[in-house]
């Protein structure tokens, strides 16, 4: 009997792009990509697969819009997955983790359940690194975090991680979840070939209603009251004299500020 791996997947803001005015992110017109960590567990579920075991690599991602999410599924299809499950719903615009792991949870066990599930350690917005624990814990699995190398053990799941100074070797009963950081692996980019056949897996739709669930139960448990850059006062440091002068002055000026060593 083969192993389900379900890799969760977030459409993050590609922050490289956004920029700060008047210590507020500016967030209009900001392209949307796969999570950084998320194609690292994606990765980590392929390579399994490569191995040899008899594997089936579902992507599982959820969003208020369908259409934000379109590309997400088509890159994580062409990236390796064998099928992908949206969850769509406009009820969820307002949530936060809690819901979006309420959200995944009912979606894992409306789909028939895991073997394993793999989470990026953080998603790349705000790496809160709570969804995977969460999930987890609704589901009532064991979860091992920060895995910098995973693979299929017999009846269970064998993870390595680096915690402080030494090297943890775990064990885990599948089913089970684990979160894993970059150090793992360096996610594959899809050939043309794989891009072209994408289009080709099943995808399965879903609302919160298809999962019992409603707008009220996966609410905001909590309201971000401030989000502001840190406050940075300009040094109004005027260069004179001829270019030699300034560039010596622009030296002097980076190395009292530490930005340049002696």
């Amino acid at each position: 009997m083969g192993v389900k791996i379900i890799v969760c997947v977030k459409t993050n803001l590609d922050v490289e792009m956004v920029r700060v005015r008047n210590r507020e992110p500016v967030l209009e017109a900001i392209p949307y990509k796969v999570g950084n960590l998320d194609k690292n567990g994606l990765e980590a579920a392929i390579q399994i697969k490569e191995r040899g075991a008899e594997v089936t690599v579902v992507a599982l991602t959820v969003a208020e819009s369908n259409g934000r999410i379109k590309e997400t599924v088509k890159e994580v299809l062409a990236i390796g997955a064998d099928e992908a499950v949206i969850v769509s719903d406009s009820g969820l615009t307002n949530t936060d983790q809690a819901g979006v792991a309420t959200t995944l949870a009912a979606a894992v066990q409306h789909i028939g359940g895991a073997d394993l599930l793999l989470f990026g350690e953080g998603s790349t917005d705000n790496y809160s690194g709570q969804v995977g624990a969460r999930v987890a814990e609704i589901l009532g699995m064991p979860q091992i975090g920060y895995a910098r190398k995973v693979e299929l053990a017999g009846p269970g799941v064998r993870a390595e991680r680096i915690m402080d100074e030494m090297v943890e070797t775990l064990e885990a009963p599948l089913p089970a979840v684990v979160t894993v950081v970059s150090e793992i692996n360096e996610p594959r980019i899809p050939s043309l070939m794989n891009i072209m056949k994408a289009g080709k897996k099943p995808v399965l739709e879903l609302s919160l209603s298809d999962l019992g669930l409603d707008a009220a139960s996966v609410a905001r448990q909590k309201t971000i009251l401030s989000n502001l850059a840190d406050e940075q006062d300009r040094k109004h440091i005027m260069l004179e004299g001829d270019a030699s002068s300034q560039a010596a002055g622009l030296v002097d000026a980076l190395i009292r500020e530490r930005v340049l060593g002696r």
